[in-house]
């Protein structure tokens, strides 16, 4: 199988990029040259907002254009341009599959929410940028018009996983590495739905090579894992081993400690303590909880999905964060998230 990937170098279209090279697929990165791409791939350097942008993609081979099998794009920026390179790429690639968000539905998004719910206004495939939302929703379009039912349409959840550059599960692997009363956001059973980063490149491979088009949702099944079974695997893959709220845990090869201290989410939210960025992952219960853990993946799951259990995610991000000497990269278009030390310590009272 040939494999064009327009980024292929950070978080996802790493994942991917890296899935496709395990497989034996020859797998070539169409990318702007910020980042390094994975070994064993061929490179292609453009920048597909500039004029000619995409020209690397034109004539790679003295004039002869190769033919790809699957496109993946995962663009979050102005859905012109991914109408830019669906229409260059249309005569060219059997499929496209396009890495979208479930933030596609219109809000409030209800629990159970399928692919046929009604989507939010306002997006154009030939847009500029506008926001979150209406970008993937424009992307979403741009592909349809161009490669109709030969585009797969992956409207991903929450990512987590290894080359996370957003900082959700990374902040809290740090922070419970450093040790200490740690404020750990109740209930420990509040349900958590996400996807391995891993999971999400295997199943869009797969879907893709199949030649599966339209929207799915592609996050694990709701009640997946929880809030407590996410930071109890963190605290043991940083090294502690129970992470008690009622006592200190100890990693007996470095002595760090680490005490989840669970607290009820009423006293969170009245210390204006925002969910989502200053407590990564965590959401109370409510509308916007549903439309990020509980969304309806009945349709993926048929189609093929699996998702690894929730400490393995934990526990390969730890090693690949020690891997890099532990700073995760950032997103330059994303905010930093996390909660500051003076804040946690005067919810805990300490």
């Amino acid at each position: 199988m040939r494999l064009l990937i327009l980024g292929g170098t950070e978080f996802v279209g790493r994942a991917v990029a890296e899935a496709a090279l395990a497989r034996d697929w020859q797998v070539t990165v169409f990318h702007r040259g910020h980042h390094e791409p994975p070994k064993g791939v061929d490179v292609l350097h453009g920048d597909r907002t500039a004029p000619d942008g995409l020209a690397a993609l034109t004539d790679t081979t003295g004039g002869a254009a190769p033919d790809w099998d699957v496109v993946v794009d995962t663009w979050s920026g102005a859905p012109s341009a991914v109408l830019d390179a669906s229409r260059l790429l249309a005569d060219r690639a059997r499929h496209f599959a396009y890495v979208s968000s479930r933030s596609v539905y219109a809000y409030p998004t209800p629990a159970g929410l399928p692919e046929t719910g009604p989507l939010v206004e306002g997006a154009a495939a030939d847009a500029g940028r506008l926001d979150y939302a209406r970008d993937k929703r424009g992307g979403e379009l741009a592909a349809e018009a161009v490669f109709g039912d030969r585009a797969l349409l992956v409207r991903a959840g929450l990512i987590l996983g290894p080359w996370e550059n957003v900082g959700r599960l990374p902040w809290w692997l740090g922070r419970i590495a450093r040790g200490g009363p740690v404020l750990a956001p109740g209930p420990r059973d509040n349900p958590l739905q996400y996807i391995d980063v891993r999971d999400l490149a295997e199943w869009t491979l797969d879907a893709a090579g199949r030649g599966l088009g339209g929207a799915y949702n592609l996050v694990s099944p709701p009640g997946h894992t929880t809030m407590g079974e996410l930071l109890d695997a963190c605290v043991e893959a940083t090294g502690s081993t129970t992470g008690s709220t009622t006592g200190s845990t100890t990693d007996s090869a470095t002595g760090s400690t680490a005490e989840l201290r669970w607290t009820d989410p009423d006293t969170i939210l009245a210390a204006g303590v925002e969910p989502w960025t200053q407590l990564p992952i965590w959401l109370p219960r409510g509308d916007v909880h549903d439309m990020m853990h509980a969304g309806d993946v009945s349709k993926a799951l048929a189609a093929g999905l699996r998702c690894r259990p929730v400490r393995e995610t934990v526990d390969d991000t730890w090693a690949w964060l020690r891997s890099i000497g532990g700073a995760a990269p950032q997103r330059p278009d994303r905010p930093s998230v996390g909660l500051a030390p003076e804040v946690e310590a005067a919810l805990l009272g300490s």
